[in-house]
């Protein structure tokens, strides 16, 4: 007589809850991996455009030209050197002086909207605001928030 082998619907239904629990903790995770590395798309940009403008100041001795001047600085639209345009951040220079800058990186993908990093001409780096669903992180850091519980 030949006895057939197979699994039972018990050892079945562990082999499925166990693939659940482990789902259960790696999605998430692999989700906030994904996350941070969309942040560094900003951060590099932010920092390739902080070496223009400083180049452009060691050229120039300031930032921005004075009216008439043929030469733009990176931040100036325009300019031969424009704003990167990338795939989950709008790049921006709210501030824009014969002395001084500021770039800016706002999120546009779904999980980062409400992120803005920001740097100037001292290299100053900050995270002005993070995305609701991030819980609470308080008041603008002087760092550049990579993780979602607020850490830089």
């Amino acid at each position: 007589m030949h006895r057939q082998r197979a699994f039972t619907l018990i050892e079945l239904m562990i082999a499925i809850a166990i693939i659940a629990i482990l789902a259960g903790i790696g999605i998430p995770s692999y989700v906030k991996y994904i996350t941070r590395s969309k942040i560094q798309e900003a951060t590099s940009s932010l920092l390739g455009m902080r070496v223009k403008m400083e180049q452009y100041y060691q050229d120039n001795r300031f930032y921005t030209p004075p009216a008439g001047s043929p030469v733009l600085a990176p931040c100036a639209a325009g300019s031969s050197v424009p704003l990167p345009t990338l795939k989950y951040f709008n790049v921006t220079c709210p501030t824009l002086s014969a002395t001084q800058y500021t770039i800016r990186a706002d999120g546009t993908d779904s999980a980062l909207i409400g992120l803005q990093l920001e740097i100037n001409e001292a290299n100053q780096r900050w995270t002005r605001s993070t995305p609701g669903s991030w819980g609470p992180v308080g008041a603008p850091k002087q760092c550049w928030v990579s993780k979602t519980n607020g850490d830089c």
